[in-house]
């Protein structure tokens, strides 16, 4: 098995970690997974772990308990928006993952597609509107502003959030403003690019010695749409890992993945989405600063391909944030 470079000493007392996972989240239930499988995985590599929730008792635990590490498996709001982040960084403990700015940026789908593509990166042309505006507008005529500059079919997503919540596919206009609705119950805005067909495919990188380097790309194919049911419910969804791709492909997806790590400043993990296109050019879609841990998650099918057991992993990635 694949070993990272990370501190070998044998910790007595052994290091304590807290995992935060829950909140109060849509994505609280795919949170709570990823932490409980976690939290297995650092027991059985000999750390010493407590899996807290996000609640009015977390700061006061936290504070007693002088944890060596957290890891924050929070999906979602709060999760991946900075703040619990922030609010870790003010009680002074280290933790594995992004920092609160930069998982600010990242958190926001409109910003990182505009940073990864000033960084020379492509992704699928795309607009964002605030639901405040069809009021002002009037939803009919900005719609019909869409389409035409859009064309069909689009794809329309919350500007932030996980877990594929609130996006859809709109293959018919007559479609597009229920799929609005669908997104404005995530977000205050909206996010609408042109679909791009294509591969799908999830690249994962992680930190070690030598810099951020990508795991086995993943590809994903569905028997329909990638959404919240397909990602956490098997059996809809089949993955290929590592990809299907050739030695040219597989390179230049985890080149984009790592372009994209560092363009937005990242820390330790993240995970990319992309599509590659008919043309063979890898088309960002959004990057995970939380990527999900569950049992069909694809940071942990990734790592799996590339010849790590989790435990001796996460233990890795825990030990080279206190080295």
């Amino acid at each position: 098995m694949t070993t990272i470079s990370a501190s070998s000493r044998v910790s007595d007392p052994p290091v304590r970690v807290v995992v935060l996972a829950g909140g109060l989240s849509h994505e609280r239930d795919v949170s709570l997974r990823s932490g409980r499988r976690v939290t297995e995985a650092l027991r059985t590599a000999g750390l010493e772990v407590t899996m807290a929730d996000v609640d009015a008792d977390l700061l006061a635990a936290v504070s007693d308990a002088r944890p060596d590490l957290v890891w924050p498996l929070l999906h979602g709001a709060t999760g991946e928006d900075g703040s619990v982040r922030d609010v870790i960084e003010l009680l002074g403990l280290p933790y594995l993952g992004t920092g609160p700015r930069a998982s600010r940026l990242a958190w926001s789908k409109p910003i990182a597609k505009t940073v990864v593509a000033q960084a020379g990166l492509a992704t699928p042309d795309f607009v964002t509107l605030p639901q405040s505006l069809f009021r002002e507008l009037g939803a009919a005529r900005v719609l019909g502003a869409v389409l035409t500059r859009f064309g069909l079919p689009l794809m329309v997503k919350p500007s932030h959030g996980g877990s594929a919540l609130g996006v859809t596919l709109v293959r018919d206009a007559a479609d597009l403003p229920r799929a609005m609705v669908n997104a404005f119950a995530y977000a205050d805005s909206a996010l609408i690019e042109r679909a791009i067909t294509g591969r799908e495919l999830a690249v994962s990188v992680i930190v070690d010695a030598g810099g951020p380097r990508a795991l086995p790309a993943v590809e994903i194919v569905t028997d329909g749409p990638y959404d919240y049911d397909a990602r956490y419910n098997p059996g809809r969804t089949e993955y290929f890992t590592p990809a299907r791709l050739t030695g040219a492909e597989a390179k230049e997806v985890a080149a984009v993945a790592v372009a994209a790590h560092l363009a937005l400043g990242l820390r330790h993990i993240s995970r990319t989405d992309l599509i590659l296109d008919a043309a063979g050019v890898p088309q960002f879609l959004e990057v995970n600063v939380a990527p999900g841990m569950t049992e069909t998650s694809l940071f942990p099918q990734a790592a799996l391909a590339g010849g790590y057991e989790l435990p001796t992993l996460y233990r890795s990635l825990a030990l080279a944030v206190l080295d």
